[in-house]
Parts: structure tokens; C-alpha cells; sequence
């Protein structure tokens, strides 16, 4: 007959083997060449049961190994929803115990960041509630791992953001900003962050909730990780309509954030020269604002400074501000901003770098002939040229080179520059047109600078095209063959001296009188 003592010895050993059942396959999922056979071995089925142990410990070990296997792929965290994993997951996220909580919390973390299907399936489960009252828990780690699986839902669409908003998660959000633990802050930050992302509407409830100068204070903070999330979060809320990017800068930002782009940190200063794109875009008086501020020096600075997508938005906030009108432009290129470009434009490998460099380019000097020549004097033209007529150049690429070459030449009134883009590599007749009609007006004009055309080899490159009677092209061709004698026109037309040939060997020699 078996003892108490027998009895008890059986249920403490089924209790060990599952704890170490737990722990052994949380420690499996570690690493990822383990991850297939656990779960071709049925692990996760065996795990479910598990999140509904008496032994908290046994719970939090199982929650732990499913967050792992989660987080490995789509087609795992996919099971998690046929095989309604999600639904045992909440009973320990409302538990009272706060490590329970944290564990299922970052399981559904490890679900919702996959696909917006899969973060919808969270949602619909009923998660949100209990997700926002991990937010007013004490412990700072279970209001990090809610905080962390509401930005992974959110991150997704602007529905699932807006049903995060709709749970009362924002301003339980801005309180956690104000915490003092890092990682609490940063997780905040990011929810806030994906939730004000998608549309003005969200973006606006943010900060109607009174987030903006809490995030704002995140930018003086001592570690980059908060000063990191900082501008993210506040690049989000700018980025819809100049309301709200005024918003953002009424917080007095500028030009304390400047630090930001000197940091040694690359994401972080990715993310301040983000924060300051999505504010002067929106209109002249806020490109203004900061370039007043001593915005465009740093700006120039870090585009010199770093390499590939760092590269790209301060890139583009210098094209914003030189998009704006004459003063803007002319800013940008007493600041050594054109330079900055063209660097860019030669240096850079990827396509969508060049391409924005190309569009700044045209951008800055569209405005009229002092800004035109100032990025030609900087060796853009030859540039945009070769990276519009390469073959291994996108089409995106391409089509912005040849924005730029347009905006260019029909500002240029500088000879030398105009002729050059007429002698080089072969221009197809959509830019050549431009080059062409400011050529016209230029020739018209100065009487040197007709002669400088002929004796450079620019007339007679320019009578050698090949236009059709009626377009655009032979129209800039005789405009500009108007201005010079018919001598010069025919001395220079290809055929010109077998014409003449012609005419000496037909020529009946002179009978002698006398």
C-alpha cells in the first residue's frame, strides 16, 4: 500500500520533469538550427498545456520557449493561431502574477510582429485589454512587454493602430515615457511612434493626448537609445501636415536636437536627420526656421560625413529647403551643400541614394541662372549625364537625372556649361531642347559669345545633329542659326565641302584676253 510520502515523491518528480521538460526546450529554441525539429517533434502542442500549470515557474519556463519559437518565423507563429495557442496565452496574462504576465506578453510580442494577419489574430483574441494593464502594472519589465507587443501590433496598418488607440493605450503610453527606466522609455516611445505613423487622424489623437513635449524631452536624455526613439517618435508625428509638424517644433526643438546628428550612434543620427526632413518639407517658413537655426551646416555636415541610407534623409531635407524658393536655394549652396551632392551622386552605390542626390541637385538649381550655375561650377553636369545615359541605372534613377538636366539647362546662361552638355555623350532631344533654347537665348544676346561657340566646335556639333523638319529640335537649331551669318551656317553644315568641290570641278576656267 502506498505511503503519503510514496505519493508525494511521484507528483514532486512529474513536477521536475516538467520544469525540466520546459526549461531544456526553452533552452533548444535558442539556437535556430533546433528550431525546425522541435517543431516537426510537436513541441508546441506539448508546451500549450503547460501555460496553464499550477507551478508558476513551469508556466513562465513554457511561455518563454513559445516566445522563442515565435519569434523564429511566420510559419511557426502561424500555429500559434490554428492551433489556438493565442487563446491559453491570456490566461497567464491576467494573471496576478507579474512574471506570468511579462512571459505571455512576450509571446504575443513574438506573434504580432510577423504580418499584419497574425497581429490581427492577436487582436481578436481580446489581448488588447489585458496588454494595457501591463502598462499600469509596477513592475517597469511587464510594462516594457506591453508596451513592446502594442508597438508590434500597431506597427502594422493604421487599423491595428487605431484599435491600440482605441484601448486607452496612449495615454498609459506617455506615462511610461516619463519613467526612468531606458528600455520602459524606448518601448514607449516605439508604441507611440507606430501608432502615430499611419495617418494624420492617429498622429493627431497623439498628440491631442499631450505626448509631444514628453517626447521632446526625450532628445536631451543622456543614453542615444531614448534620444533615438525620441526624434523617431517625433519624425512621426511631423510627418502628415504642417499643423502638426508646427506642433513638434513649438516644443523648441531646434536647435538643441542639432547634437543628435554628431552623435557616434548611426541610427540615431539617421533618425535626427529624419526628424528634421519630415519638418521642412512641408512648407518654406519651417525650412526657414531651422535653417535659421544652424540647421543647414549640420545637416551638410553629417550628409558629408556618412555612407548609404544614413546618407539618404539628410540628403532629402536639403533638397526640401533648396525646393522652397531663391533664399532657401542660395542658403544651400553658400553652405557648401551642392558639393555635398554631387559627392553623393558619384560615391554612392545604390540607386535610390543617387537619386536623390539627382533630384536635390535639380531642386537647388531650378530656381534661376545664379543657382543653375552654381551647381554646374560643382562638376554636376558630367555626373548627371553619365548616370542618366548608364544602363545599369534604375528607372527611377534615370527618370530623376533627367528631371534634373531639364531643370539645369533651362536655367543655364553660362556659355561654357551649356556648350559642354552640347558636346558630350549624346542627350535625347527631352533635354537637348533645353539646352538648345538657352543656348538660343545666350547667343542672341553677346556677340563673344558667338564666337566662343564657333571656335569651341559647338556650332558645328550643333549643325551635325539630326533633327526633323517641324519639331521642337530643328525649331532651337535654326533659332539659333538665325544669329549668324549664312556663310557660317553653310561652312559648317556636314556636305558643305563636297558642295563646294562640286562647284570648282563644274567651274569653266577663265579664258585669258588678248
Amino acid at each position: 500500500m502506498a505511503t503519503a510520502r510514496s505519493i508525494l515523491q511521484v507528483v514532486e518528480s512529474f513536477q521536475k520533469s516538467r520544469t525540466l521538460f520546459a526549461r531544456t526546450i526553452a533552452e533548444l529554441a535558442l539556437k535556430p538550427q533546433n528550431v525546425e525539429i522541435l517543431h516537426n517533434a510537436g513541441v508546441l502542442v506539448l508546451l500549450r498545456p503547460l501555460l496553464l500549470d499550477c507551478i508558476p515557474q513551469i508556466q513562465q519556463l513554457a511561455a518563454l520557449g513559445l516566445s522563442r519559437l515565435a519569434n523564429y518565423s511566420e510559419e511557426l507563429a502561424e500555429v500559434f493561431v490554428t492551433e489556438k495557442i493565442l487563446q491559453q496565452v491570456l490566461f497567464p496574462l491576467r494573471d496576478i502574477n507579474r512574471h506570468n504576465k511579462k512571459a505571455a506578453a512576450n509571446v504575443l510580442r513574438a506573434v504580432a510582429k510577423h504580418t499584419a494577419p497574425l497581429a490581427q489574430a492577436v487582436v481578436e483574441s481580446g489581448a488588447l485589454e489585458p496588454l494595457v494593464h501591463c502598462l499600469e502594472e509596477f513592475d517597469p519589465s511587464v510594462k516594457e512587454a506591453g508596451a513592446s507587443t502594442l508597438a508590434n501590433i500597431a506597427r502594422h496598418n493604421a487599423r491595428l493602430a487605431q484599435a491600440v488607440a482605441d484601448a486607452r493605450a496612449i495615454g498609459f503610453l506617455i506615462l511610461c515615457v516619463q519613467e526612468p527606466e531606458i528600455a520602459l522609455r524606448t518601448a514607449a516611445g516605439t508604441a507611440l511612434s507606430e501608432i502615430a505613423k499611419h495617418t494624420p487622424e492617429l498622429s493627431q489623437v497623439v498628440i491631442e493626448a499631450g505626448a509631444t513635449p514628453h517626447l521632446a524631452a526625450l532628445l536631451t536624455h543622456n543614453d542615444f537609445r531614448v534620444k533615438r526613439v525620441g526624434c523617431l517618435a517625433l519624425s512621426q508625428l511631423a510627418r502628415h501636415v504642417e499643423d502638426q509638424a508646427e506642433a513638434v517644433v513649438e516644443q523648441e526643438i531646434f536647435p538643441k536636437m542639432f547634437g543628435c546628428l554628431k552623435d557616434q550612434d548611426p541610427q540615431l543620427r539617421r533618425n535626427g536627420a529624419t526628424l528634421i526632413r519630415e519638418v521642412v518639407k512641408h512648407s518654406a517658413a519651417l525650412a526657414q526656421l531651422v535653417v535659421g537655426a544652424g540647421g543647414l551646416s549640420v545637416l551638410i555636415e553629417n550628409i558629408s560625413d556618412t555612407f548609404g541610407n544614413e546618407r539618404l534623409p539628410g540628403i532629402m531635407a536639403v533638397g526640401y529647403i533648396g525646393a522652397f524658393d531663391e533664399m532657401l536655394s542660395s542658403s544651400v549652396i553658400a553652405s557648401g551643400g551642392v558639393a555635398a551632392m554631387v559627392c553623393a551622386l558619384v560615391q554612392e552605390h545604390e540607386d535610390h541614394i543617387k537619386s536623390a542626390s539627382a533630384w536635390a541637385l535639380g531642386q537647388i538649381g531650378k530656381h534661376g541662372p545664379v543657382h543653375a550655375l552654381a551647381v554646374a561650377e560643382a562638376g554636376a553636369l558630367p555626373h548627371l549625364v553619365a548616370t542618366f545615359l548608364s544602363k545599369t541605372s534604375s528607372e527611377d534613377l534615370q527618370s530623376k537625372c533627367k528631371k534634373a538636366l531639364k531643370n539645369l539647362s533651362d536655367r543655364l546662361s553660362h556659355l561654357p556649361a551649356l556648350d559642354s552638355l552640347l558636346q558630350g555623350p549624346m542627350l535625347p532631344e527631352g533635354i537637348l531642347k533645353y539646352v538648345l533654347g538657352s543656348l538660343a537665348k545666350v547667343l542672341a544676346a553677346d556677340s563673344d559669345a558667338r564666337a566662343k561657340f564657333v571656335t569651341s566646335g559647338g556650332f558645328e556639333k550643333l549643325q551635325n545633329l539630326a533633327a526633323e523638319p517641324g519639331t521642337e529640335l530643328r525649331e532651337c537649331i535654326d533659332l539659333i542659326n538665325s544669329v549668324y551669318p549664312v556663310e557660317i551656317v553653310h561652312y559648317y553644315s556636314p556636305g558643305y565641302s563636297e558642295v563646294l568641290l562640286k562647284k570648282l570641278t563644274g567651274a569653266k576656267p577663265a579664258i585669258p584676253v588678248g
